[in-house]
């Protein structure tokens, strides 16, 4: 009898270990399924959203070429807390900054280039991998023809020459523009008219974002606003227009096979271009380039070689790539890029071409 009741007794402090095992399973593909998507805080990033059916072994197969490498993707997302349990919706963050040329050639096909998806990257499959760039808001443009202006801030409370989060703003509307109570626009300044990379001719106007405003109170011939963001310092004189959010999730795409340019200028007018700057280039939607692209940049040698007998003949040497970086913003003619990846300094003026 003393044995049966032993034996009784541990099968169920058996089984009621099995369910507390199970249970932070059952607790995580429960949290999985009713929670929304977490943002992971990173500035930038190359992420991918699991799908029913993935392992860390497969994801790691098709984005790595081999699947022995899985404890390395595990190591670069501390939210998983067991290997063996990833949940489909959960977004997982591939590499930092590894060969993205790569995952758009895996990817090829996979979403067509189109006008309306230029700007609204949530239109595209989720699933694909994508480029996270949490200050996507705060990146500026070069435009032909500058914007019009809705206003531009007069005053500062307390005439305050440095403005921060919360300081009080005033701000007057351009002529025939009512300014909306609780609404945001951004705030921004143009610099002087860019000139192409050989300062051959003039690409654009560049409108360099500060922040943004929210209305707070308007009256007849003014209205006073509330720094709601800062992306950039922000002074008296600087400009508004509407406020538009961008995606920061930039699903990659394929780039345009053969389109070769330039870098006009880093966007706060750097010397010297590095990872992470963002930057203008001189092609933009009518050329192709779309939001999502990658583009190589390189630089291509001439040499003079010297026949016996004959003349010296120019050569152009084999090119030599030494950085990339990925399209966040389009307009007509030019584009707004990210520098992902430089193996030496980059300048104004470099050349890139599409991943060959």
């Amino acid at each position: 009898m003393e044995t049966k009741k032993l034996v009784s007794n541990s099968v169920c402090t058996l089984i009621v270990a099995i369910l507390l095992l199970a249970l932070p399973a059952v607790t995580l593909a429960q949290e999985s399924e009713q929670k929304p998507e977490q943002e992971i805080e990173h500035e930038s990033g190359l992420y991918y959203t699991i799908k029913k059916g993935d392992t860390l072994w497969d994801i790691s197969q098709h984005f790595n070429d081999s699947p022995y490498l899985w404890p390395e993707l595990w190591k670069d997302n501390d939210q998983i807390t067991n290997p063996h349990w990833i949940y489909p919706g959960e977004r997982i963050r591939l590499y930092h900054k590894k060969d993205y040329e790569k995952y758009v050639k895996k990817n090829k096909g996979t979403a067509s280039i189109t006008d309306e998806a230029d700007e609204s990257t949530e239109m595209l499959d989720d699933n694909r991998p994508h480029y996270y760039f949490s200050k996507i808001d705060g990146v500026g443009f070069i435009r032909k023809e500058a914007v019009n202006p809705l206003g531009y801030i007069f005053k500062s409370k307390d005439d305050r020459v440095t403005l921060s989060l919360g300081h009080q703003i005033y701000i007057r509307p351009t002529e025939g523009v009512e300014l909306a109570l609780g609404n945001k626009y951004t705030i921004y300044r143009t610099l002087a008219p860019t000139m192409g990379a050989k300062k051959k001719q003039e690409v654009g106007v560049q409108h360099y974002l500060t922040g943004v405003v929210e209305i707070t109170n308007v009256r007849s011939n003014f209205a006073v606003g509330r720094i709601v963001r800062m992306y950039r310092s922000i002074e008296v004189n600087d400009l508004i227009m509407p406020y538009q959010t961008r995606s920061p999730k930039i699903p990659l795409m394929e780039s345009v096979e053969g389109l070769k340019g330039q870098i006009i200028v880093s966007e706060d007018h750097k010397v010297i271009i590095g990872d992470y700057h963002v930057a203008f280039i001189d092609k933009g939607k009518q050329d192709g380039v779309r939001n999502g692209q990658t583009y190589t940049i390189y630089y291509q040698e001439k040499e003079v070689i010297k026949i016996p007998d004959k003349d010296k003949e120019e050569v152009l040497l084999t090119p030599v790539e030494y950085g990339s970086f990925l399209v966040l913003h389009t307009e007509d003619t030019t584009a707004t890029v990210l520098i992902t990846r430089s193996e030496q300094d980059i300048n104004p003026g470099a050349m890139f071409y599409a991943p060959q």
